[in-house]
């Protein structure tokens, strides 16, 4: 037998071990995806589950916190200016200090 034929032979059942394998653990993910599933049952009569659930949920509280992205920039904007402000009233009581102990040494 020529040695590329071998190689040919070996190469086809490698592929249709993993496509096998690939298919074998496919179907044991859906079934463990399908234990998941709800009792309820949605408009069309399929069972509902609860990764769907908890997809719908994620995306509810995405909806309902976009508008927080706004808001925080602009309280971070005003906590910016708070921070430039206690900066200089930090430097001017430093030369208030300076300005006391000069004047206590005297």
């Amino acid at each position: 037998m020529n040695p590329f034929t071998l190689l040919a032979a070996l190469s086809l059942v490698a592929a249709a071990a993993l496509f096998l394998a690939l298919v074998f653990f496919l179907v044991r993910i859906v079934s463990e995806l399908e234990k998941i599933g709800g009792a309820r049952k949605d408009v069309l009569g399929t069972p509902a589950s609860f990764l769907s659930k908890i997809r719908l949920g994620v995306r509810a509280i995405e909806v309902q916190t976009g508008w927080l992205a706004p808001q925080v920039i602009q309280l971070n904007a005003g906590l910016t200016a708070i921070r430039d402000g206690l900066g200089a009233i930090d430097s001017n009581l430093d030369g208030v200090i300076t300005n006391v102990s000069a004047q206590g040494g005297k």
